[in-house]
């Protein structure tokens, strides 16, 4: 069974979405999971989850994770080559299981958008096709007294077509395990992904703004 999730201030009110919606539990994500020494903290209080202000691709259902990537050429949107040059939205860190997303999410979270999308965020409007979001979760590792990046666990991206992804709301999801081109993991956009987005519908199914 796939699971979905969306990270909002009270993940239980994402409907279908979270480990605390019904479903498999925190142990079906092993992936994506960090050192039980991991906790849920954000960097400063800039970036503590909150609705409509959360990571844009933490929304994803990157908690989809197979044990396998499955076969032939993947749906959606491809890698994100390059991505790291693009703007940086905002980064988080979740360290500990006070946290209701640490075992499927603990580890170090990084967004990034590109030119086209960049412009949407800046003027908080809908999203021009050509628009890419990308969520980089990587584990985070205690370093006398420093968290430093360790392993990357997922690269997730969500790319605007209106017509080719009509039926998501004009976004296309796909996450590729270990930030390996070749494991792309989601095969159902519509219910690992799009589901937890239609909460955002206002903000063109996107979570996160623009930190000033």
């Amino acid at each position: 069974m796939k699971a979905k999730f969306s990270v909002l201030e009270d993940p239980a009110q994402a409907s279908g979405c979270g480990p605390q919606a019904s479903g498999p539990d925190r142990e079906s994500f092993p992936e994506v999971r960090g050192p039980r020494s991991e906790a849920a903290t954000c960097l400063d209080d800039r970036f503590r989850p909150r609705r409509g202000t959360t990571l844009a691709l933490i929304a994803f259902a990157l908690a989809t994770f197979s044990t396998a990537a499955f076969a032939g050429p993947p749906a959606g949107p491809k890698y994100p080559n390059g991505y790291r040059e693009w703007t940086h939205v905002k980064s988080m860190v979740i360290y500990s299981d006070k946290h209701p997303l640490f075992a499927a999410f603990g580890g170090i979270h990084h967004v990034y958008v590109n030119k086209v999308g960049l412009q949407a965020l800046k003027a908080h409007g809908p999203f021009a096709d050509g628009s890419v979001l990308v969520f980089d979760l990587l584990q985070n590792d205690d370093a006398d007294g420093a968290y430093t990046e360790g392993a990357r666990k997922v690269v997730a991206v969500m790319q605007k077509d209106a017509k080719k992804y009509k039926d998501t709301g004009g976004w296309g999801f796909q996450a590729f395990k270990g930030g390996n081109p070749g494991e792309a993991i989601v095969s159902d956009p519509a219910g690992q992904c799009f589901n937890c987005h239609q909460a955002q519908k206002n903000s063109d199914f996107v979570f996160s703004t623009l930190r000033e």
